[in-house]
C-alpha cells in the first residue's frame, strides 16, 4: 500500500515544472541529511579520502549538496516515467551524439559513471535508439515494477538482471545494441583489481576491458550533468587502444577518466554515499 501511495505522489510531481521539483528535492535532501546518519557518515569519509587537501568546510558543503542532488534526481524520475517525450527532449539535451552515430550497428559500450543524473541519461538516449543495460532489484515490488517499466518506456530497451551475469549482455553487444554500463561501484573482490581512485586503492571490476575484448566493442564515456535549464548528456569520443594488454591498467584508466569527469563539474553530483572503498586490500583496515 505504501509503495502504491508513493507512486501516486510521484505521478503528481510530473505535472510540476522542473524548478518546483528541484525545490521539493532540496527540502527532501535536507531531511535525508539529518535522518540518515549512516549514509551521511559514508559520504563524509569518501570525501575526506578523495579530497584530503580540501578544507572540512568545503567537503561538508559538497556532502550536503550531494544529498540535495540525490533527492532531486529521485523525484525527477517522475518526469522520466510520465512526462511527454517532447518535454524530455526540451529538458535534456545531448552533446557528442555524432560519436555514437558514427558507430551505428557496431558493438559499443557506453561507460556511464554513477552521477545522480544516471537515469536521466539513459532515458534521453532511449528516445534515440534501442539499448541494453543491467539492473538490480529494489525491495519494494511496486517500485521495482515501475523502475523496469520506466526504463523500458521508449523504444525496445533490454534490461538484464545482474544475477544473470554478462553473457546475455555480450550477445546484445555483438548484435550492435549499445550497452549502457555502470561499473564504478564496489562489487567485492571477485573479478576485481585494486586500482587507485583519487589515490585510494578501490576494488574495481575488470569487466569493462573484458567485455570490450570479447565483444570487439568500442568504449565511449557518457556523463549526465545538471545545467540551468535541465540536464546535458555528454558523449565523449571513442577510447583509443582500449582494451590494453593489462586489465589492471585498463581499470586504472577507467578510474582516472571518472575522476576527470567528477572534477570537470560539480563534484556533489557523484554518488559519494556509496561505500566505494568497502573492499580493502589484504592487510588494510576497514574505512567505514
Amino acid at each position: 500500500m505504501a509503495g502504491r501511495l508513493g507512486l501516486f505522489l510521484m505521478w503528481l510531481l510530473h505535472w510540476l515544472p522542473l524548478p518546483a521539483i528541484a525545490v521539493t528535492g532540496r527540502v527532501l535532501g535536507r531531511l535525508l541529511w539529518w535522518v540518515n546518519g549512516g549514509r551521511r557518515r559514508v559520504t563524509r569519509i569518501n570525501l575526506e579520502l578523495c579530497f584530503p587537501r580540501s578544507t572540512p568546510a568545503w567537503r561538508d558543503a559538497i556532502a550536503r549538496r550531494h544529498f540535495a542532488a540525490f533527492a532531486e534526481s529521485a523525484l525527477e524520475r517522475a518526469l522520466l516515467w510520465w512526462a511527454a517525450p517532447d518535454r524530455l527532449r526540451r529538458l535534456i539535451r545531448i552533446e557528442g551524439q555524432e560519436y555514437l552515430d558514427a558507430l551505428a550497428g557496431q558493438p559499443v559500450i557506453l561507460l556511464a559513471p554513477h552521477f545522480v543524473g544516471l537515469d536521466v541519461g539513459w532515458t534521453r538516449l532511449c528516445l534515440e535508439r534501442d539499448m541494453v543495460t543491467m539492473y538490480a532489484r529494489v525491495k519494494s515490488p511496486a517500485f521495482d515494477a515501475m523502475l523496469l517499466r520506466g526504463r523500458q518506456r521508449f523504444g525496445r530497451q533490454t534490461l538484464v538482471s545482474r544475477q544473470d551475469g554478462l553473457r546475455p549482455v555480450l550477445a546484445h553487444l555483438r548484435a550492435g545494441r549499445p550497452f549502457y554500463y555502470l561499473p564504478d561501484m564496489d562489487y567485492g573482490p571477485r573479478d576485481a583489481v585494486f586500482a587507485p581512485f583519487f589515490g585510494v586503492p578501490a576494488a574495481t571490476i575488470t569487466a569493462l576491458s573484458r567485455l570490450a575484448r570479447l565483444g570487439s566493442a568500442t568504449v565511449l564515456m557518457v556523463t549526465t550533468r545538471r545545467e540551468a535549464a535541465g540536464y546535458v548528456v555528454r558523449i565523449g569520443p571513442s577510447w583509443p587502444d582500449f582494451p590494453g594488454a593489462d586489465p589492471a591498467l585498463d581499470a586504472l584508466r577507467m578510474n582516472s577518466a571518472i575522476e576527470e569527469a567528477i572534477n570537470a563539474g560539480d563534484p556533489a553530483e557523484y554518488f559519494w554515499s556509496h561505500k566505494r572503498f568497502k573492499t580493502r586490500p589484504p592487510g588494510e583496515k576497514e574505512v567505514y
